[in-house]
């Protein structure tokens, strides 16, 4: 077996309150009134990957994972759903099945994810390397609704999600440094203990096209045209590795440990054959002193296609010896495919309106002349009007003189007449009272608005009934807020 699938769908992502419930964990979100993961699937599908394991964390959410996939997928793919303990995180989940794993390299997806770039793309790039580890990085995406009436509209220029800082060599292929971005904003001074290893710390700022260094014992020039630091670049969470979970059983998350660990022993893994003591051994000090001497080596080689190679000979190039070095790959994704992971509410409602917007070829759904989708079995009353780049589910029914605006409603929902609906994402089975307004919000499954409820950029979850007549909702909440709390009763 050339290499196995394993898609991490998570379970009752907590980042996710109030859109996740118990009915309804993460990877049955929809998107464009489709689970997120059928999006997975089927790209799977379309490359010819038929048989791929699906872990998810808890039984319940597996239970749940389990149904859908064996009545939407009956006789197309070969799914295997196995249940691992919530919270063990993406590395613990993937050994906790690791008595499934046979193959030499595991091909992991995350569950989330709604991308046109096929895997076998990064596989291939993995296998060219013999890389020990290889991750498909996209473009970072602009968050916020691309029309206006939203307060996320005047954000848009300067949403950019988190940051991630990667180090790649000249050729765009190795991964020479990462970092976890989520702490990173613009205009910030940062340090990172990989580049102390020159002898300096390398000062960089960010800004939106441009990279400063200062106070490097490498020439600039040269530190410049060796290592590209890059701000631009997520982590896709597509990424083919070999088993190396075993060796770090602390290991939680392949994002935060496992790949940056991978990355940071390109270098101390010559030092353990030749006599230095490593960080994991105790000796901080002569692992620290002997990495300012490979990264220079690493920096200085990094612009030559092999030049993990160029370790193995020794000093001088001599002869080889038993050092041992690992590939750390990546796979750059086009900027014209599309590729985004639905990990906040943000997300949520971002894809949706790209999937039946610019992304819409990825929909699987025919737009009609109008560019837009109603469903044959939806109702419409009079001089209801549903604009482009809009989706109304099977069963729901509209009032007269309703106004759909970049949106998706989901099936069997009941909305009254009058009714403005702008940027946001109705779900299943909601109610909307005659007179209503909502823009920017996301109304989850079984929610009833009563008349002339008005909501701004907001989420509303549960069965909740909104009673007052001309109730005004003008703030943005979170699920934990106490304001929230007391409004909707979560």
């Amino acid at each position: 077996m050339d290499f196995q699938v394993v898609v991490l769908a998570g379970g009752f992502s907590k980042t996710l309150v109030p859109l996740v419930s118990k009915e309804v964990p993460k990877a049955l979100l929809p998107v464009a009134n489709r689970p997120v993961l059928s999006y997975v699937l089927e790209l799977l599908e379309q490359n010819d990957l038929k048989d791929a394991i699906v872990v998810v964390e808890g039984e319940s959410a597996a239970l749940s994972i389990s149904s859908w996939i064996s009545s939407t997928f009956v006789d197309r793919l070969n799914v295997e759903v196995t249940a691992v303990p919530e919270d063990v995180g993406t590395a613990g989940a993937i050994r906790a099945i690791n008595h499934r794993l046979s193959a030499k390299d595991i091909l992991v997806v995350s569950g989330d994810l709604v991308s046109e770039i096929p895997p076998g793309a990064v596989a291939a790039a993995h296998r060219r390397h013999d890389a020990v580890v290889t991750a498909m990085l996209c473009s970072v995406p602009v968050s916020g609704p691309s029309d206006s009436g939203s307060s996320g509209a005047k954000d848009k220029a300067k949403k950019s999600g988190r940051y991630n800082i990667v180090g790649l060599d000249p050729t765009k292929q190795f991964l020479l440094h990462l970092a976890a971005g989520s702490e990173v904003d613009k205009g910030i001074r940062v340090q990172k203990s990989i580049l102390r290893a020159v002898g300096q710390v390398i000062s960089f700022y960010f800004s939106l096209a441009e990279v400063f260094f200062s106070s490097c014992s490498l020439p600039r020039a040269s530190l410049l045209m060796q290592m590209e630091i890059r701000a631009d670049l997520m982590d896709a969470h597509i990424s083919v590795l070999q088993d190396v979970l075993n060796q770090k059983e602390t290991f939680q998350s392949l994002r935060r440990d496992v790949l940056p660990y991978l990355v940071r022993s390109q270098l101390r893994s010559e030092l353990l054959l030749n006599g230095a003591q490593s960080e994991e051994n105790g000796n901080v000090k002569d692992a620290f002193q002997n990495s300012k001497i490979l990264l220079s080596q690493l920096l200085a080689n990094a612009s030559t296609p092999s030049f993990h190679e160029i370790y193995a000979l020794g000093p001088a190039g001599t002869a080889p010896t038993l050092r041992k070095t690992h590939k750390c790959c990546v796979y750059i994704a086009n900027n014209s495919k599309y590729c985004a992971r639905l990990n906040s509410i943000q997300a949520f409602s971002d894809i949706n309106r790209d999937i039946v917007g610019d992304a819409s070829h990825l929909s699987g759904y025919t737009f009609s002349a109008h560019n837009n989708i109603i469903h044959p079995s939806a109702v419409l009353g009079s001089k209801t009007t549903v604009g482009p780049q809009c989706m109304l589910g099977e069963g729901s029914q509209m009032g007269d003189k309703c106004s759909v605006k970049k949106s998706v409603i989901g099936r069997h929902c009941r909305i009254g007449s009058n009714v403005k609906i702008v940027n946001s994402v109705v779900m299943n089975y909601v109610t909307i009272g005659d007179g209503c307004s909502i823009q920017g919000s996301i109304i989850c499954s079984n929610v009833q608005l009563q008349e002339r409820a008005v909501l701004k950029d907001c989420q509303t979850a549960g069965e909740l009934a909104f009673e007052e007549v001309g109730c005004t909702l003008l703030y943005k909440f979170s699920a934990k807020s106490a304001r929230a709390r007391k409004c909707f009763g979560l």
